[in-house]
């Protein structure tokens, strides 16, 4: 089995997104920041309510697929197709926008720590302009299991197997076959896990730092700093220096041309352009 190394480092920066919520993004802050499918990754994270209370009023998608996965705070989603659900700590929503969806997710609190991360999912050109979607995960719907050694590892999408036993995430069957963990490890702990050869994955870190690839050869990563994984068909990543917690995403990349404007992802310039008129007109969806 051949352990992946740590092979490029994304270094997050500070910016902002919808009505001036503050974040780090880490993917997505260039064309160059992507690891196909994966578009962009978030980590909103904040104790100042005057970071997050604006929040992210209705705005359109078209084309891939969003993840919001919270980690404290309370938002309410609502998009045009009348869906509602509540973002509660530990939770998740999963929305396909497919050929279009117009959506809001705002604070549902006016005091306290919101943290969480979005990340953003192509889509392939066969399936941009299937319906949308959306599904809430409610904290309860995401398995939690111990680890060896310590720590533990929640499974949003995929699955992992801990000591002969296999731990299912409630999002499957998606053409990208996305996995989506986030592990927990003590001080020294390790995390091991197979992953599909083929497939582009990365690590980000959100605390403490991380020594990633094969225990004599591995690299660091710090802590709001997403790293890129070579080759391999399994990863290793141990805490370094205390305890850490991490994202470990992995899926099958596309090939594909990515061409995006804003909150459109397409394949081709004509593509976009479509989208911008579809939505002036009320026709993206």
């Amino acid at each position: 089995m051949s352990s992946r190394r740590l092979q490029t480092i994304i270094r997050s920066v500070a910016t902002s997104d919808g009505a001036g919520v503050s974040l780090r993004r880490s993917l997505g802050q260039s064309p160059a920041a992507r690891v196909d499918p994966f578009l962009m990754l978030d980590e909103f994270f904040s104790d100042d309510p005057d970071d997050y209370i604006a929040g992210f009023p209705p705005h359109p998608h078209r084309g891939f697929e969003t993840v919001t996965y919270m980690l404290d705070g309370h938002m309410l989603h609502e998009d045009h197709l009348g869906n509602r659900g509540d973002l509660l700590p530990g939770g998740a929503q999963w929305m396909t926008a497919g050929r279009g969806i117009i959506h809001s997710e705002m604070p549902q609190q006016e005091s306290g720590r919101m943290r969480g991360f979005q990340l953003w999912i192509n889509l392939p050109a066969a399936e941009k302009m299937k319906p949308a979607h959306y599904r809430d995960i409610r904290p309860e719907e995401i398995p939690q299991t111990a680890l060896p050694g310590g720590g533990e590892a929640r499974v949003i999408a995929g699955r992992i197997a801990v000591e002969g036993r296999e731990i299912a995430g409630p999002v499957q069957g998606l053409c990208t076959e996305p996995l989506y963990i986030d592990v927990r490890l003590p001080s020294g702990g390790r995390f091991t896990q197979v992953l599909p050869a083929g497939h582009n994955a990365f690590v980000y870190a959100y605390e403490g730092s991380l020594g990633i690839g094969p225990a004599d050869d591995a690299r660091r990563l710090a802590a709001q700093d997403a790293g890129v994984l070579a080759a391999g068909d399994s990863v290793g990543v141990h805490a370094v220096d205390g305890p850490a917690r991490f994202l470990l995403l992995a899926a099958r990349p596309l090939g594909e041309p990515v061409v995006q404007h804003g909150p459109f992802v397409m394949n081709s310039r004509e593509e976009i352009e479509q989208a911008i008129s579809d939505y002036r007109l009320d026709r993206l969806v």
